[in-house]
């Protein structure tokens, strides 16, 4: 960048207001960090597209004071009906169903339009003091040792960052300006088409995702599904390979016609419409110095399972914390963590994602992320026994913590230090020393709980186990030395004030 550029110097420019791009928003808004939230449309998406939340998604949005509006805006999956010949027939699951637990509170997936996740999450950002910049299409991107200069479309200068996350999708302009190839191919050749959809009364009840088996083998298989929250459904629907997919108003109503008994009357509304071919891919890096890619700018899946946009709400949220700390004084080698971990998620929910499209596993335990973990990561400091029930890298779970919850206890951008099952007798609660912890590590014990077993947990931003011991003399000592040795200067740095 030339000396004589004065352009401010934001934290962060995040580019993309999609779920990714407003997730990491509001988590780096939280801790008080200057962002640029850039979207080159004129408003949110408007589509249903990714309409699945999992289990450990919704505990993000817990996390991030969400998690009680996304459950009043949506609703469970519906059994699935099938139909031949404009008569119902039996009745199945695609989705299975999972009960809330102590240690998981949110038992099992929740539906809620794509366009709907987003203005939730554009709201809470507006609350926190953040908003959307739009009409911001990024054209060009150049970095040197100390931030990113960047240039929009039908702008003079340039916006100058620290740093820059890539949130604008599969086909988004900051992978193209990095060069960052992405490596994959197609899951299904057959083309497929998505629409939202509203229908007259009465003609399909709202009970069930209906489904319209094809009468051969080429592809024409339909399924409408009813959108909680809204009184819109979500049509899909396959073609033979090399169709090419109409998306118009009058082409929807005619397909919906010809693939289900429903007449184009009863088709009363098209809001969105999409044709796409179901693809995996994996960007072959997701760091280029001090820019980032994250969600579909850096792994695409089908939409099968509910992968993608769940994986993609959870990049934002393992890079939300490690920027904000390194912002802080943390060393920058703590956000090439991102990408080691990350990637490496992204690249088993690709296989899932690839196995539920082609039939070959089931939409359910692996699906809902709860047991996704970063054991692997050098993050992670086990010095626990191996056969203990959590190891370091491991998601904390939630559990009861006195009067409240442990996920109480987690909720917010700050670290926690906590104590299981350390006291004398199993219900006796021992409070771990603080002696050198600082200040923005909170501290907690509770008695003996199952599904932690015994010991001291350090416990990360993200809910998940940093560093994980036996707690002889209720010591924090490895607890320090972990926050010492990866945040630095950061470890003893003024805890951060979360906005409400």
């Amino acid at each position: 960048m030339p000396s004589h550029d004065t352009s401010p110097v934001l934290d962060v420019a995040v580019i993309g207001a999609g779920p990714t791009g407003l997730t990491l928003a509001v988590d780096l808004a939280r801790r008080g960090v200057r962002v640029l939230l850039a979207e080159r449309g004129t408003d949110l998406f408007a589509g249903s597209r990714g309409k699945g939340i999992q289990s450990r998604t919704l505990e993000v949005l817990d996390d991030l004071g969400l998690a009680s509006r996304f459950l009043a805006a949506g609703g469970p999956y519906p059994p699935n009906l099938r139909w031949a010949g404009g008569t119902p027939g039996d009745e199945f699951r695609m989705v299975e169903e999972s009960a809330a637990t102590e240690a998981e509170p949110y038992g099992g997936s929740l539906m809620l339009p794509q366009w709907r996740t987003a203005r939730l999450l554009r709201e809470r950002l507006v609350e926190l003091g953040g908003e959307v910049s739009y009409g911001h299409e990024l054209t060009g991107l150049e970095q040197d040792a100390d931030g990113v200069s960047l240039r929009f479309a039908g702008r003079t200068g340039t916006v100058r960052a620290r740093y820059v996350v890539g949130a604008d999708g599969a086909r988004g302009a900051v992978r193209r300006l990095l060069g960052i190839g992405m490596t994959g191919g197609t899951v299904d050749p057959r083309p497929m088409l998505v629409a939202d959809v509203r229908l007259a009364e009465g003609a399909l009840p709202r009970t069930h995702w209906h489904v319209f088996p094809g009468a051969d083998d080429s592809g024409a298989f339909a399924a409408l599904c009813p959108l909680a929250g809204t009184e819109d459904f979500q049509f899909m629907t396959a073609f033979p390979e090399g169709t090419t997919v109409e998306t118009g108003p009058e082409a929807v109503r005619a397909t919906i016609a010809a693939r289900t008994h429903l007449a184009p009357g009863q088709v009363t509304a098209v809001a969105w419409s999409s044709a796409f071919t179901a693809r995996a891919a994996l960007a072959d890096r997701f760091q280029d110095g001090r820019v980032f890619l994250a969600g579909d700018a850096a792994h695409v899946h089908s939409p099968a399972g509910g992968q993608g946009l769940n994986t993609s709400i959870q990049d934002a949220y393992n890079l939300g914390w490690k920027l904000g700390a390194v912002l802080a004084g943390a060393p920058e080698a703590l956000l090439a963590t991102y990408e080691e971990e990350r990637r490496a998620v992204a690249a088993g929910m690709l296989d899932l994602s690839t196995r539920v499209h082609r039939g070959e596993t089931r939409r359910g335990k692996e699906t809902r992320q709860l047991g996704l973990n970063y054991r692997f990561s050098t993050l992670s400091e086990h010095t626990l026994p191996e056969d203990a029930p959590l190891h370091a890298g491991d998601r904390a779970p939630d559990g009861p913590a006195g009067m409240e919850r442990l996920f109480d206890i987690y909720r917010g951008p700050h670290w926690t230090y906590l104590a299981v099952g350390l006291g004398r007798t199993p219900d006796e609660v021992a409070l771990p020393l603080v002696t050198g912890l600082p200040e923005h590590v909170r501290t907690h014990a509770v008695s003996a709980y199952a599904p932690y077993g015994r010991g001291l947990y350090l416990i990360r931003p993200d809910g998940y186990i940093a560093w994980a011991g036996t707690g002889e003399g209720l010591d924090p000592v490895g607890a320090v030395r972990w926050l010492e040795r990866h945040l630095g200067a950061a470890a003893h740095a003024e805890p951060v004030v979360p906005r409400a």
